[in-house]
């Protein structure tokens, strides 16, 4: 393409790229976070009934002083089938028989047991988190599912509408926009009084996060050529992974639900204010009727980069010459109509969406068995983020050397046969079972920085913000699905697991319909991609695509 020109012009690979790619690696390593917060923030420690002669100081040291804490929980809490406390439910009155194990129960009524109506007493494992400040647990429980459920609904309404603005007004004002979003939302959720406060700047907050991810991605591919592309999406992806260890690290230093929620939101502020001095896509602005700005941001990164004399070669008349043939197709906006009017554009946005669903399906699984490891859950963060930024840097190799399908293909088919492999793998072999989830795990990560990759190369730089959203869209989608297939279990304790296991499987038949882009320029009009870049398509003036006026 004429722009891969302009871009070997000004610098392709020097200073600027290795800077901006730094400051948005930065970014992402702290933004990234916000997405897992409740994690922690809304966990719940062990827990029981609060109960009046053991939590009482006076009445225990006076009445029942003689006796030890496990004596009174034993008389005081029932025991569940696993034979530990009850944490919804306590006796209605001390059940003393209890101590004597001697004795003969036989004849005697089942103790009657009443709701945790003084509230509840929870260990140590935690300094606090929502769930215990405003006792989200026993019927309250599905609160905290609600919280969670309430920043995927924000992530699944935000990421069309802020993909959308990216392609109508620019990369750089929106991500500034989402970077004080962001910023104000979770500093406000840190100080909410009450749960329906924090729920709603929580939707807020997921309402730009992707957005904003996604965006950095653009703004790399944007400056970056071709050989050089899919290395700088895995190292921006390999900032988020480094996000999901750093969160671990934070919430084992940081108890306080509170404080470490701050922690994570203050520095939204400074990168908000930082954002100004980022450069705007020189790509989007061409192709958006604005050479006179492209061409400023052109000469700016030539100056970064070291390029000496830009003034003279880099002119708005060496700008339309060498573009000459994709400014006249630009010409015809690009609108949201057209992504369901052009043919091939239409079947490469269905067969990336389903790729993604099928990818974030499978991943989520994944999570919810990687919790079966233990209950440790800052150790299985920090090891989740090592499984997922090993798994990232797999890509690097296959899709430079094998290519953006066979890349996806093989990642896909590893997913898939890995959970289904793990499905039938008996609970005795649990050293198996561990490695089967993690090998599925990096493969998912490794499938999803293929198809992210795959996906900014097919899709045109006019509409390349608002697919990234609608696919987006998907992600968040499949993540909704995830914990609601484990509802399954009540008919087979298989199913679910099947489904992770089929859906990459069948995802594959997708990637068949989809071309190869390795070493390919990116397409910037809908001609390049319903032309397959061969020839220049007139455009219907009848079309319901939008003429702009020509500079």
């Amino acid at each position: 393409m004429a722009f891969e020109v302009l871009l070997d012009q000004v610098g392709s690979l020097g200073r600027f790229q290795i800077l901006q790619m730094a400051f948005l690696c930065i970014i992402s390593i702290l933004l990234y976070p916000h997405i897992l917060l409740d994690n922690f923030t809304a966990a719940i420690p062990g827990h029981r009934c609060w109960v009046h002669i053991l939590d009482n100081g006076t009445v225990s040291d006076n009445d029942t002083g003689t006796l030890s804490q496990d004596a009174l929980l034993r008389v005081s809490i029932p025991l569940d089938s696993n034979l530990r406390p009850e944490k919804c439910r306590r006796f209605v009155h001390p059940q003393w028989q209890l101590l004597y194990p001697n004795g003969s129960f036989s004849n005697m009524s089942e103790p009657d047991t009443e709701p945790c109506v003084d509230g509840w007493v929870y260990d140590r494992s935690f300094s606090s988190t929502i769930v215990t400040e405003w006792d989200l647990v026993c019927e309250s429980e599905s609160q905290k599912s609600l919280v969670q459920s309430l920043l995927m609904a924000g992530s699944l309404l935000g990421s069309p509408v802020y993909g959308y603005l990216s392609d109508r007004f620019g990369r750089k004002i929106i991500c500034t926009w989402c970077l004080l979003q962001v910023a104000v939302c979770d500093t406000c959720a840190a100080l909410a009084p009450n749960l329906f406060v924090y729920s709603t700047l929580r939707c807020l907050t997921g309402f730009c996060i992707m957005t904003t991810l996604g965006n950095f991605f653009c703004q790399v591919v944007e400056w970056t050529n071709a050989q050089s592309r899919s290395m700088a999406i895995m190292l921006l992806s390999t900032a988020c992974s480094a996000g999901h260890m750093l969160l671990g690290g934070l919430a084992f230093a940081i108890r306080d639900w509170r404080t470490l929620q701050l922690t994570l939101s203050i520095p939204m502020f400074v990168f908000f204010l930082s954002f100004r001095w980022m450069v705007e896509s020189a790509q989007w602005l061409i192709f958006n009727n604005q050479p006179d700005e492209g061409l400023k941001e052109l000469r700016r990164v030539a100056h970064i980069n070291g390029k000496k004399n830009t003034e003279e070669t880099l002119t708005i008349e060496f700008l339309s010459s060498t573009m000459q043939e994709e400014l006249d197709r630009a010409q015809i906006k690009a609108s949201i109509s057209c992504l369901f009017r052009a043919p091939k554009l239409r079947i490469r946005i269905l067969c990336l969406s389903v790729v993604r669903l099928a990818i974030t399906l499978s991943l989520y699984g994944l999570i919810l068995n990687l919790q079966h490891f233990g209950r440790n859950i800052y150790l299985f963060q920090v090891l989740f983020g090592a499984v997922t930024l090993i798994g990232r840097f797999f890509p690097l190799w296959t899709l430079d050397h094998m290519g953006r399908r066979p890349s996806e293909v093989l990642f896909l088919l590893l997913v898939g046969l890995s959970i289904l492999v793990n499905t039938f793998v008996g609970q005795e072999l649990q050293i198996l079972r561990v490695a089967l989830a993690t090998l599925g795990a990096g493969a998912a990560s490794a499938a999803s920085n293929s198809a992210g990759v795959h996906q900014l190369e097919l899709i045109p730089t006019t509409l390349r913000s608002t697919v990234s959203g609608v696919n987006i869209l998907f992600t968040r989608i499949g993540a909704a699905l995830a914990p609601l297939l484990m509802t399954l279990v009540r008919y087979s304790p298989h199913l679910p697991w099947i489904i992770y296991g089929v859906s990459p499987i069948l995802a594959v038949l997708f990637i068949l319909f989809l071309p190869e882009t390795r070493n390919l320029p990116l397409p910037n009009t809908l001609e390049d991609v319903e032309n397959d870049r061969k020839e220049t398509r007139k455009a219907d003036k009848e079309d319901t695509c939008i003429k702009v006026t020509q500079f």
